[in-house]
């Protein structure tokens, strides 16, 4: 019997392809994430994909929340500790630590380095929240345990020019 390997990014496409074609489309479409102690839930069109945070080589002269780059799978990837850009204290990176890799429709190869992924959400999980006015903050939500999230505004902030310029 022939085992048929397939990698990790082929598996996601397949799976976000599967989810896209049944009728749950509308319903789990968000990701869970947490940095700076904060809750954040990430479309999932804007997500390319989440993989272990990998070695990241430090770039001098840029500013503090930029970590630097990591080679993912032969791809130059600039890192960026969302927390730390948030104004937040730094992502100490340990086991639940992750690179949530921004989306290829963003033309942007760069990822955001997170406390944790903490899975995939439906719209009905959440309420309406108090109505936060925050950068690159699409909007807020309250769960059911009364935990408040916010939902990040990628195409806000990959187009911001605080986000873009990493340099000193």
């Amino acid at each position: 019997m022939t085992e048929t390997r397939t990698s990790l990014r082929d598996y996601q496409r397949q799976l976000s392809a599967r989810l896209a074609n049944q009728e749950t489309r509308q319903t789990i479409s968000k990701l869970g994430i947490r940095a700076g102690g904060e809750l954040w839930l990430v479309d999932l069109a804007d997500a390319g994909e989440v993989i272990p945070v990998p070695a990241i080589l430090p770039v001098p002269l840029m500013r503090q929340w930029f970590r630097g780059v990591a080679n993912v799978r032969g791809r130059l990837c600039s890192v960026v500790d969302f927390s730390a850009f948030t104004g937040r204290e730094a992502v100490t990176v340990d086991q639940r630590s992750r690179l949530l890799l921004i989306g290829d429709h963003y033309r942007m190869n760069a990822g955001l380095l997170v406390e944790a992924v903490l899975g995939l959400y439906r719209d009905e999980d959440f309420v309406n929240g108090p109505g936060l006015t925050l950068k690159w903050c699409k909007a807020d939500y309250k769960d059911r345990q009364g935990s408040l999230w916010k939902q990040l505004d990628m195409d806000s902030l990959t187009s911001h020019p605080e986000f873009l310029q990493v340099g000193i």
